[in-house]
């Protein structure tokens, strides 16, 4: 009689230890399910509103740990032949959206490092660069067109290209991104740079700002000529993370988001400003990749101008 009801006490134990595994279980599905429906609704608007890619592996990357718990509560609610979905799930999943409905109707308060890289780049570089003042600088294409004459060259694509490094890593000289004993492939060669654009900014009296010219020598052609530099906020952003251990605030920071958050809004930037639209060309390049810079560049022209060459003929 004894054994039969420690036996009976110990199935009842059993019993609602898999019931308390199991309601976790399913609890825990439910909120990672209520938890990433509006993160994933943000991301398939953007994809189809911003043209912003997915990129999934980074995102399983970064919700490896989310993924594997979710499956585990599968799995467990699989095996104890319970409904992955009860009714309870709709009514939790209401209650949030209610709670957070004034945070769906609410746009940031704050904005991420990649956002405010490309608004300080553009106000405090760009605009300064390519627009006419209507004083003292003529503008871009014009400074173009004035260097075109002195040193009697022709710019075929008269736009400042800005390179963005996957690595983040910006040289002093892009002749570093050439691929060394490679006579068959193009290369690139520092030229005198652009005239210098002198303004009063921010209290500081003359601030000189300059552009930066390249040749592209090619093994079956002449050379192309181009205006073209790293962004610097790319190089700064470089150094922040080489000294990390400086700003523990930004410790975890994720690269290819920062990257893509600042391409994204600089190109939405520069296509909203009449002054910069058609003037500027963001090439993104991965160090890693098969091709290098100067192939990189020509053909990011090539997609802009494909009758090239002939142009350069013709302003000869």
């Amino acid at each position: 009689m004894n054994q039969d009801w420690l036996a009976n006490i110990g199935s009842q134990n059993i019993d609602m230890n898999q019931d308390w595994l199991a309601n976790i279980a399913r609890y825990i599905v439910y909120f990672i399910l209520v938890r990433v429906s509006r993160p994933a609704a943000v991301m398939a608007y953007d994809a189809l509103h911003n043209n912003a890619v997915l990129d999934f592996s980074r995102l399983v990357e970064k919700q490896r740990n989310t993924i594997v718990l979710f499956v585990v509560s599968s799995l467990v609610l699989y095996y104890s032949k319970l409904k992955l979905f009860g009714e309870d799930f709709v009514s939790l999943f209401v209650a949030y959206l209610l709670l957070h409905r004034d945070e769906n109707n609410r746009k940031p308060s704050t904005v991420t490092y990649g956002v405010g890289m490309a608004c300080s780049y553009f106000e405090g570089y760009l605009n300064h660069v390519i627009p006419s003042d209507g004083y003292r600088f003529v503008g871009f294409q014009e400074n173009i067109s004035n260097y075109e004459n002195y040193h009697s060259i022709v710019f075929p694509v008269r736009r400042l290209f800005v390179v963005i490094t996957k690595s983040l890593f910006c040289p002093p000289d892009l002749k570093f991104f050439n691929r060394e004993n490679r006579p068959d492939l193009p290369s690139l060669d520092a030229c005198e740079s652009l005239p210098r654009i002198t303004k009063d900014v921010a209290g500081v009296k003359n601030r000189e700002y300059k552009n930066s010219a390249y040749m592209i020598r090619r093994p079956d052609g002449p050379p192309v000529y181009l205006a073209v530099e790293c962004a610097t906020p790319i190089h700064t952003l470089y150094n922040v993370v080489k000294n990390r251990q400086l700003y523990s605030e930004i410790d975890n920071i994720d690269k290819k988001e920062v990257i893509d958050d600042f391409t994204r809004t600089l190109t939405n930037v520069i296509d909203k400003s009449e002054d910069c639209r058609g003037k500027c060309e963001l090439v993104y390049f991965d160090t890693d990749s098969d091709k290098c810079l100067a192939e990189v560049l020509l053909d990011k022209i090539r997609a802009i101008e494909p009758n090239f060459e002939n142009i350069s003929r013709e302003r000869d």
